[in-house]
């Protein structure tokens, strides 16, 4: 094996695991909002800024690693300006207040540009 081909495989899943965590965070947002209509001693936890600013700097070091090394790999810029706009979308997101349901909304649009654009990224490694 080339070491390009070495660098290659060892990161081939970092993609996979983007999504995972997408599909996570889309879940704890669609789950929040749910919980938080249905009970309101829930949402202190769930709600709490530091919950999503850990949640978002692991995005952001994940995409960082799996869009950044595809660009280098590829060639291809489409994944990480994808990835890179869903995590922009993301990050806005948290300005808004909670109660608006706008930052549930805006989370989960970005974070499906995030996971799409780490679809491509694998796919373009393909």
């Amino acid at each position: 094996m080339t070491p390009s081909a070495t660098h290659t495989h060892r990161f081939a899943g970092l993609d996979r695991y983007a999504i995972g965590l997408s599909g996570l965070c889309m879940v704890h947002c669609l789950a929040t909002s749910v919980l938080v209509a249905l009970m309101s001693t829930a949402s202190g936890f769930l709600l709490d800024p530091i919950f999503h600013e850990v949640g978002l700097t692991i995005a952001i070091g994940l995409g960082a690693l799996a869009l950044g090394r595809g660009v280098l790999n590829h060639g291809y810029m489409m994944p990480a300006a994808m990835g890179a706009l869903g995590l922009g979308i993301m990050a806005g997101a948290m300005t808004l207040p909670h109660d608006s349901g706008g930052e549930t909304l805006w989370t989960i649009v970005g974070v499906g540009l995030l996971a799409f654009g780490h679809d491509l990224n694998r796919r373009a490694d393909s």
